[in-house]
């Protein structure tokens, strides 16, 4: 997930209550249409633009871990908002969940899941949760256990296993409630005692209704090239630029033994941005632009209006500006136009291998990997193809005038 500004944690349940207005669902889907809602940018975002008649579940971000396993933090992402959330979810037919934890909430996934007592504690702290705002689901975002991520996490060895205890306690905590339980993966398995990936998941399947493979960030200002923020597949570039995909995440996860029919793609609605020098974002003396060019790693851009110059994340670390522009950023910067395609002067590159576009405005020297309408399409065909859950959109704020939305829905299976 995209870091945000952490405050101060605060106690998990404030005293709010969702509307008593009855939940109908839609008729069970034999795919799933989600988008996660962001609470910090329900300012530029507010729950009445929500495109609800186009989802059927969506998911309020985040629930932050804190050091006390019998609380949660909602800080950060207006909880005052969240009993409306789940009341215009309900009222469109739609299933409300929260995620808990993401890229900054993840810190004492590890410790709380490590003891028999502090599972039954957590398990227990998600429910309450769950209950008092009337949610239909809970969605796990810890992206990395057994991984240090954004660098103050709690690591073990057995992050993987204790998870998985964890979970098979929650399910059996909401036994016999209608509530639906996923989990946000990395594009490869979850490591085990080895740090590899593990090579069996097939007891995640037992307890999970769905995973979300997180098909983003796979390149930025740590790659050594401008790479897509998002591929496709990428079997067809150098060996050295190939650092996962849609496709191979797909595979792995499968091969590890997780259902096609259990799995969702979780697709970005925002790209990163490089330096680029003109004489490399150009191939061969031409205004074509060339693909993995080199940019300037000592710096990079400032994104769109929801970008930082300057942060400082859940560990306490200042960090630079993180370069990304979702669509509706590049729309409203100029660099797109309202039918979602470049506006004259920028310069276009749609990369066949990863099925992926880029951006370049050579007076800024700027370079922008990022999704549009051909890229989801391609996204939504393959999860028709290969019988794939559905998606889900991180985040649906990012879209612009359902651009993203409608392309992926119109070639994923859905009416």
């Amino acid at each position: 997930m995209l870091s945000f500004l952490t405050p101060s944690l605060l106690t998990l349940l404030l005293p709010l209550t969702a509307s008593a207005l009855p939940f109908r669902p839609r008729a069970v889907e034999d795919k799933i249409a989600a988008a996660f809602y962001t609470g910090w940018h329900a300012g530029d975002v507010p729950l009445t633009s929500v495109s609800w008649d186009k989802y059927n579940t969506v998911i309020y971000s985040f629930a932050l871990t804190t050091p006390d396993v019998r609380t949660l933090s909602l800080n950060g992402s207006d909880a005052s908002l969240l009993p409306e959330f789940v009341t215009q979810a309900h009222a469109h037919g739609v299933s409300a969940h929260i995620s808990v934890g993401g890229w900054s909430g993840s810190k004492y996934f590890s410790s709380h899941f490590q003891s028999a007592e502090n599972r039954t504690a957590f398990a227990n702290t998600v429910l309450g949760l769950l209950n008092e705002y009337e949610l239909d689901g809970v969605n796990f975002d810890w992206e990395f256990p057994g991984v240090q991520g954004i660098g103050c996490n709690v690591v073990n060895p057995n992050d993987t296993a204790n998870y998985l205890a964890l979970l098979q306690e929650f399910r059996a905590t909401v036994s016999g409630k209608k509530i639906t339980v996923s989990a946000t993966t990395p594009l490869l398995p979850f490591r085990n005692t080895n740090g590899q990936p593990s090579s069996d998941v097939s007891e995640f399947a037992k307890v999970l209704d769905f995973i979300s493979i997180m098909d983003y960030d796979v390149n930025g200002s740590w790659s050594p090239r401008v790479g897509p923020n998002s591929p496709l597949d990428d079997s067809c570039a150098e060996t050295s630029y190939q650092l996962g995909s849609a496709a191979s995440a797909v595979k792995a996860w499968h091969a590890a033994g997780f259902p096609l029919n259990k799995t969702v793609l979780a697709v970005p609605s925002y790209g990163r941005s490089y330096y680029v020098a003109p004489s490399d974002a150009f191939a061969n003396n031409t205004k074509d632009l060339a693909p993995y060019p080199p940019f300037n790693k000592n710096k990079c851009p400032l994104g769109d209006g929801w970008d930082n110059s300057t942060s400082v994340d859940a560990c306490g670390v200042s960090q630079p500006s993180g370069g990304s522009w979702n669509f509706r950023g590049l729309v409203a910067g100029g660099l797109l136009g309202d039918d979602g395609k470049p506006v004259q002067g920028i310069y276009y590159r749609y990369d066949n291998c990863s099925k992926t576009p880029y951006l370049y405005n050579e007076n800024t020297q700027v370079m922008i990997s990022y999704d549009d309408a051909e890229s989801y399409a391609a996204k939504g065909q393959f999860i028709e193809e290969l019988g794939l859950y559905g998606f889900v959109l991180w985040e649906a704020g990012g879209d612009y005038d359902d651009i993203l939305l409608s392309a992926i829905q119109s070639t994923s299976g859905f009416n």
